[in-house]
Parts: C-alpha cells; sequence; structure tokens
C-alpha cells in the first residue's frame, strides 16, 4: 500500500479555478479590476431597472444638452452593466481579450454615467469613481506578476 502526498497550492489560488487549470497566471491588478468591475456593473444593473421600473428617483424637468427619456437610460445603464458583469467573468477566466474589453465598457460606462450626472449626481459619480478605478487597474497594474 503506498501513501499519496499531498498536491501543494500556491496561497489564495483555487485549484479548481479555470485559469489555474489552464496553467495561466491571473495578476492580482487584473483580479482587482474585475471585482471592481463586476460591483460596478451590478449597480448599473440596479440604476437601470430603477429607471425602467419606474422614473421616481430620478429628476425631471431638467434642460440639459444630453436629455433623453430616463426609460432610456435605464436600458442602456441596464445593457452596459450586463457587460460589464460578463466582462469581468472572464477577466477571472484568464482571457487576455477581455482586458482591453474592460478598458474599453469601463471607459464607455464613464462616459455614460457623466452624461446621466444631472439625473442622480451622487450615484453617477460613485460609478465614475468605480470606472477609474477599473481603469487604474487595467492599465497600470494588470501586467504586474502575481
Amino acid at each position: 500500500m503506498t501513501v499519496q502526498q499531498p498536491t501543494r497550492v500556491q496561497a489564495g489560488a483555487s485549484p479548481a479555478s479555470p485559469a489555474r487549470r489552464k496553467g495561466i497566471s491571473i495578476p492580482r491588478g487584473v483580479v482587482f479590476a474585475a471585482v471592481v468591475m463586476a460591483v460596478s456593473g451590478i449597480l448599473s444593473i440596479l440604476q437601470g431597472a430603477a429607471a425602467v421600473a419606474h422614473n421616481a428617483p430620478y429628476a425631471g424637468g431638467l434642460h440639459y444638452a444630453y436629455r433623453f427619456n430616463v426609460s432610456a437610460w435605464g436600458w442602456i445603464h441596464l445593457l452596459s452593466g450586463v457587460a460589464l458583469v460578463v466582462i469581468s467573468v472572464f477577466l477571472l477566466s484568464g482571457m487576455l481579450w477581455a482586458r482591453w474589453a474592460g478598458v474599453l465598457f469601463a471607459a464607455t460606462t464613464m462616459a455614460l454615467q457623466f452624461i446621466f450626472l444631472p439625473y442622480y449626481p451622487a450615484w453617477a459619480l460613485t460609478v465614475i469613481a468605480l470606472d477609474v478605478v477599473i481603469l487604474w487597474a487595467l492599465l497600470i497594474h494588470a501586467s504586474e506578476p502575481d
């Protein structure tokens, strides 16, 4: 009867994660960006659902250069939030193209929130700050080793 030696796993690495099984190393900056991106996406989904379901939480009667129907804004935020969550899942699975997609969608979401600023300033500024953190993590710290 032979005794098997336990296999060693790196600290903080799940042996069952798809990226680890393929031998892909995900930098900490990318993991951080993916988590913040998922949070930003969930917030955008909630923001969009609130706008589609009921316009009351948002300011009305604004005369703003980028004025749209609040329900239309709801669908825009809902779809961009879903895209952010999906991209964050691909980032965590080790897909390299997802880094650039994350940069593109975080910048797009930031621009959308800037245009949405007069409707709900506190929420828009919060999501803009999250998008800045995502861009910072993906562009500056994504190439750092584990």
